[in-house]
């Protein structure tokens, strides 16, 4: 069989590493696993690339995707469908493991549903927010970077008798701020699930200066937003506009919030935003195994003719759950937040 491979989405470390696994796994058992590029783009116009030995050697410390990616969604343009169906009628490939996060789950589930295609979904995302696995590949990096920036700010924040705001990625669910807040030692972390008020958090701080602490980290996710103690709240945006698809550019929830805490507790306050830094680089050596699993599992899936479902960690054991399942954003466990509190 001729086996379709993409990566669809966000980039995030790993991508590489479950190509590997899926591509090396159909190898073994005499099938052609075959790259899309820029993920459904790549099925429905044909574009595509060979994933024999040499070029799936090499890959499991390379971050981002040898594919490369797109938000494509077949269903958006009226070619779309029929461009798929196309697609499978030349036999440009026999099945397809789709490599994404909740958008893409979306698309791969819809495209079994209506169009009858043999597909096998690989959850992917830093965000770790995809329903139905525990934990996503690329989560782990990207709560490391994270992590490591907080440590880092721990000491100029503590030389020049500041508070700095950390903003992390987190557009629906909050896992990176929590647990980097954790593992960073955050004396506040603001999620989308929660609203948590700059008054709150003012006094939070002008509690910690009262018993000689002169600085503060704050970690708040992109998607969190900005409340007040009178009920008020909003999200902050980066722009009025949307992607090509629709969804809104967040970004600038930190700046804004680091205005309204040096307001509040007359403490100078500053900004970092993290951004695509989460996203790139080198996958922890957590990620690339879980990504390795998660490929092979893929491959053997669509070897089972398990179509129509996506593979996932339940525990520690690698399942198979329907498509169907995978809806919804998976929020953040609130109980490690309140974990969080005890050292605010």
């Amino acid at each position: 069989m001729r086996i379709g491979i993409l990566t669809a989405g966000g980039d995030c470390p790993g991508l590489n590493a479950v190509i590997r696994g899926a591509g090396r796994r159909l190898l073994r058992e005499g099938h052609e696993p075959i790259g899309l590029r820029r993920g459904y783009r790549g099925l429905a116009h044909a574009d595509h690339m060979t994933l024999d030995h040499p070029a799936l050697s090499g890959l499991l410390p390379m971050g981002g995707t040898i594919l490369s990616t797109s938000s494509y969604d077949p269903f958006r343009h009226d070619d779309g469908p029929q461009r798929v169906r196309d697609a499978m009628a030349r036999k440009d490939v026999d099945a397809v493991i789709a490599i994404g996060g909740e958008h893409t789950m979306e698309i791969t589930r819809e495209l079994h549903a209506q169009l009858d295609l043999p597909v096998v979904g690989v959850p992917k995302t830093i965000d770790n927010d995809i329903v139905g696995t525990d934990r996503t590949f690329g989560f782990d990096t990207a709560v490391h970077v994270a992590t490591e920036a907080i440590d880092r700010l721990h000491s100029t924040a503590q030389s020049h008798d500041r508070v700095m705001v950390v903003e992390v990625m987190g557009r629906n669910a909050g896992w990176i701020a929590v647990m980097a807040g954790i593992a960073g030692g955050a004396d506040g972390i603001l999620v989308p699930e929660v609203d948590v008020t700059v008054e709150e958090l003012a006094a939070n701080i002008r509690r910690r200066h009262d018993r000689g602490k002169d600085f503060s980290i704050i970690v708040v996710s992109e998607g969190a937003r900005l409340a007040f103690a009178d009920g008020s709240s909003r999200k902050v945006r980066a722009s009025d506009d949307t992607d090509e698809y629709g969804y809104e550019r967040l970004g600038g929830i930190g700046a804004a919030l680091a205005k309204e805490l040096e307001e509040a507790t007359g403490y100078e306050t500053r900004v970092v935003v993290l951004g695509h830094i989460q996203r790139g680089g080198t996958p922890t050596a957590s990620d690339r195994i879980l990504a390795t699993r998660y490929g092979v599992a893929a491959a053997d899936a669509v070897l089972d003719g398990a179509f129509g479902t996506m593979v996932a960690l339940d525990g520690s054991e690698i399942t198979r759950i329907p498509l169907s399942d995978v809806v919804g954003v998976k929020p953040v466990d609130l109980r490690l937040l309140e974990l969080a509190k005890t050292f605010f």
